[in-house]
């Protein structure tokens, strides 16, 4: 299972998460001229990722300052007042916005010096506003013409808001403007041609600005001094000739077209530049990435590179390989292909890049493409290499030892390719790795001892690898105290853990589960954000989770172990925990009063242990919560009406095989997301609530949304991570746990109670409901003649009860059933004729005496006798048969998930 960003979101969505951290070392490379990171190892611009975003912003304000500095500013210089004309332009401007966030909180009238506004920059000798930039704070709304009497603003940051509206064309009109940014918001219509009147414009972003069109892109060959252009996710398809326009632009240095239908353009460029033997281009970044390209672009491709050019992005496309040019691009640094869908032989890859693009390059992402063949030999031509991603492709063979002897190689993504990875003879040359993802590839059985000798890790990811082997007891106490990503899960790994308490930084990861290890758990790191154990052998009480008291902790997995004990009374630890698991062991006691302090808490798991006793009320203060599951248990006491009241975000309820007594709450009904409702195997009495027709999720085709936190992905520090819910479900007579399944099921199960009085006829509204059941309670009445109209029921069961009269002819139209149990009632008459209803077993309407007709073998009065047919549907004896409700779930998102993948479905990939 594969729970990677790149499967979390568009690329369109995904490309624009990379053109924030790309900046990132844009701003870096900036700083270079003033000296301003002397203070960074050499080659840190490709070794501290990690590095969080916010900070190139920092960074390019200080590369500004020096450039201010250098032009002679005067520090003593009092800044004088913003003037009275610019003010009233600014109050006019926010005026008619939506400012949900108070992004602009700060412009009042009451305060007359605008210069001290969020966003605001003025001119210190002058007082007049020069800068406008109110990126990122949530405003809605259309741009005033009041900016116009900004006459000397020449900085525009409008990005990443929800500005809407055609993009005004008074903006053509700002010509004093060096920056425009206008990316990011929802406006229509089409890119003015006006704004070819900007002719100080050195920087031009209009990415994703909304569904907005360039009608001539010609305009642009006016702006001479422009140095950046963004226009991702502008369509371009019909731009002929946008090349010609582009090398035009002598001084642009940055070009980014992502997602701009670029392969629809007919003729991209004309045919004075055919004979071209070089090109004359300035680009340095070039960023084209989303554009369905196949290698007939090279030709234009060509006019565009030179030996400038330092950055090049061909992700997501369908490219087949690359030409030899690139392979002679001196500067070229940072190269990504990823996510190509054409088959490339990466060892032909590898010889058209070995000119001199081998020498300088440092970053190669290669990830989520078809690559075939082997790792070969040839890597080594490529002695400045950094950071190596050639994840989820279809290489083979064992990796080449021209791998490891690399010498600046720091960060290397190996994960899902069939490579079998020797153990490398040059480990002086791997001791400085930091990143290494080795994920679902050969290395075991026995487990890499080499691996010990990687003091500055960071990241280690050897997770399905085919080890089954115990690990030596000096691998705990060995690592070093920056990791923060241990994963060593489905594997066959055996024997104790000794120690997991030191050497871990701040907020670390440790999965070790699917594994065979066993014994107690002494003690773990005090700074951990996730600690995964489930699926092993280990024993003992789970007083070690509060030894983790560094106030980090999102997730903790203990279930499927064999722990015994109490669950401490530490909760108040863990304020930020989103996923608390402990289901599959013999834990047992009350809940303690401390679980009210997991206020952030979406999902807890505690299904078969012991716990008993009555719901603490304070649980009523994890308001967060999304799933709840606490069956196969000993609780008792009344069905808690606050759960119905308090936990409105509920998609998962399930107390099933507890103590239960009392009425169902009709508190319940509330809980409008509900899609699993599970009170089955309790003692509860009373009739059925009609108002469960209120759960909305059980009517209308939505879907829950699974839990994210923030984790890392690649040591990349961007978005949300997921935990995929799962849940043992009662299925057609059956215990299945359900995976990534679990948020397409709609059920409700209130079997094995003493339930009394009729089904209420309001429950044939659950149009989307998949599965029913009712069995075995002391219910009386008729079937609801309307629940023919709950076409989705997959499974439907009514057995063990008291029901009686004619079983509804809607039924017939149930054209989905595929699980039906109406025995052991009073039911009458004729089985009404259809495909499905004469294609289950005569078993399941057994105990109904005066049931006649098919598949029965009695008659009902005026049939003439016949052979009754062999039975269509299947047999529990008859294991061949393909599970209908299985094939159904594997049409609507793809096969089920094995316990053995388990690891996969909640593994996190982000800081």
């Amino acid at each position: 299972m594969e729970s990677r960003l790149e499967q979390m979101v568009s690329p369109a969505n995904l490309i624009r998460i990379r053109r924030l951290y790309r900046n990132y070392f844009e701003d870096l490379f900036a700083m270079a001229d003033f000296e301003l990171i002397a203070f960074l190892h050499p080659n840190s611009l490709l070794l501290s990722p990690t590095l969080p975003l916010p900070l190139s912003s920092s960074w390019l304000s200080i590369s500004q300052l020096v450039r201010e500095g250098e032009g002679g500013v005067d520090a003593d210089v009092v800044m004088n007042k913003c003037l009275d004309k610019e003010i009233h332009a600014l109050l006019l401007f926010k005026a008619p916005l939506k400012d949900p966030d108070g992004g602009l909180s700060t412009w009042t009238a009451d305060e007359h010096d605008c210069c001290k506004w969020k966003g605001i920059t003025c001119n210190n000798q002058t007082g007049h506003v020069t800068k406008l930039e109110i990126s990122n704070s949530g405003l809605v709304g259309e741009i005033s013409h009041s900016l116009l009497n900004l006459s000397y603003l020449n900085h525009l940051d409008l990005s990443i808001n929800s500005f809407h509206g055609n993009i005004p064309i008074f903006i053509g009109s700002m010509t004093q403007l060096i920056y425009l940014d206008l990316s990011d918001n929802s406006f229509y219509g089409t890119i003015p041609p006006e704004f070819e009147n900007l002719t100080n414009l050195q920087h031009l972003q209009l990415s994703y600005v909304g569904r907005c069109r360039v009608e001539k892109i010609e305009w642009l060959s006016n702006l001479s001094h422009l140095e950046k252009l963004e226009l991702d996710g502008i369509s371009l398809a019909k731009q002929n000739h946008w090349v010609d326009v582009i090398l035009s632009l002598p001084k642009l240095s940055y070009l980014s077209l992502e997602g701009c239908e670029l392969s629809q353009v007919m003729y991209p460029y004309s045919s004075s530049f055919l004979n071209f033997s070089s090109s004359s281009s300035s680009i340095e970044g070039l960023y084209l990435g989303n554009n369905s390209l196949t290698s007939s672009m090279y030709r234009w491709l060509f006019l565009l590179t030179s030996n400038k050019l330092g950055y090049l992005d061909l992700s997501y496309n369908m490219l087949d390989g690359i030409p030899k040019y690139l392979g002679n691009l001196c500067s070229l640094e940072y190269l990504e292909i990823s996510n190509n869908s054409a088959a490339v032989q990466f060892p032909d890859f590898l010889n058209n890049l070995s000119g001199c693009t081998s020498l300088s390059l440092q970053w190669l992402d290669a990830s989520d493409s078809q690559f075939i063949e082997s790792l070969s030999n040839d890597i080594q031509k490529f002695s400045s290499l950094e950071y190596l991603d050639l994840s989820h492709n279809h290489l083979n063979g064992s990796i080449s030892e021209k791998l490891w002897e690399l010498p600046r190689l720091r960060t290397l993504y190996l994960s899902f390719n069939n490579l079998t990875v020797p153990s490398p003879d040059h480990l002086s040359n791997i001791s400085y790795f930091q990143y290494l993802d080795l994920r679902s590839s050969n290395i075991g059985p026995l487990f890499p001892k080499w691996i010990q000798t990687l003091k500055n890790l960071t990241r280690l990811d050897l997770s399905n690898t085919g080890i089954s082997d115990t690990i030596p007891l000096e691998f705990w106490d060995t690592w070093p105290s920056q990791l923060k990503y241990l994963n060593l899960s489905s594997n066959n790994i055996s024997g104790k853990v000794p120690d997991l308490l030191s050497s871990f930084a701040n907020g670390s990861k440790i999965d070790l589960s699917s594994n065979n290890f066993h014994g107690p758990i002494l003690n773990v790191s005090s700074t951990l954000s996730l600690l995964n154990l489930s699926r092993n052998k280990f024993s003992g009480g789970i007083s070690f989770i509060c030894q983790i008291v560094g106030g980090f902790l999102s997730f903790l997995d203990l279930s499927h172990n064999l722990f015994i004990g109490q669950l401490p009374d530490c909760l108040w630890l863990f304020k930020e925990l989103k996923v608390l698991n402990l289901g599959h062991n013999n834990l047992f006691g009350r809940l303690p009063p401390s679980i009210a302090s997991l206020i952030e808490l979406e999902v807890l798991y505690l299904y078969k242990n012991n716990f008993s006793g009555e719901l603490p009320l304070s649980l009523k203060n994890c308001t967060s919560l999304i799933s709840l599951n606490l069956g196969a248990n000993k609780f008792s006491g009344n069905v808690p009406v606050w759960i119905g009241e308090n936990l409105s975000g509920l998609y998962v309820l399930i107390l099933r095989s507890n103590n239960f007594f009392g009425t169902i709450p009709l508190q319940l009904c509330q809980l409008a997301n509900l899609q699993i409702l599970d009170l089955s195997m309790n003692n509860l009495h009373g009739t059925i609530p009609s108002c469960l027709s209120n759960l909305t999720s059980m009517i209308q085709p939505r879907f829950s949304q699974d839990v994210k936190f923030y984790t890392l992905v690649r040591g990349v520090a961007y978005g949300s991570g997921i935990y995929v819910d799962h849940a043992m479900i009662e299925w057609q007579g059956d215990e299945h746990e359900f995976f990534s399944t679990l948020k397409l099921l709609k059920t409700i199960d209130l079997s094995s109670n003493n339930l009394t009085g009729h089904i209420p006829y309001e429950i044939t509204n659950l149009y989307d409901l998949i599965a029913l059941s009712l069995s075995k309670n002391s219910l009386f009445g008729e079937i609801p003649q309307k629940i023919g109209e709950m076409k989705k029921l997959l499974t439907l069961d009514l057995s063990r009860n008291s029901f009686s009269g004619r079983i509804p002819s809607s039924m017939s139209q149930m054209t989905l059933l595929n699980d039906l149990d109406l025995s052991f009632n009073n039911f009458s008459g004729r089985i009404p004729s259809s495909t499905q209803l004469q294609s289950f077993e005569p078993s399941r309407y057994d105990g109904n005496s005066q049931l006649c007709g098919l598949p029965l073998t009695k008659k009902c009065p005026g049939d003439e006798e016949s052979e009754v047919p062999p039975i269509v549907g299947k047999s529990k004896s008859d294991a061949k048969d393909i599970d209908e409700f299985w094939g159904w779930f594997y049409v609507a998102h793809g096969p089920y998930r094995s316990t053995s993948f388990q690891k996969e479905t909640v593994e996190i990939k982000r800081l």
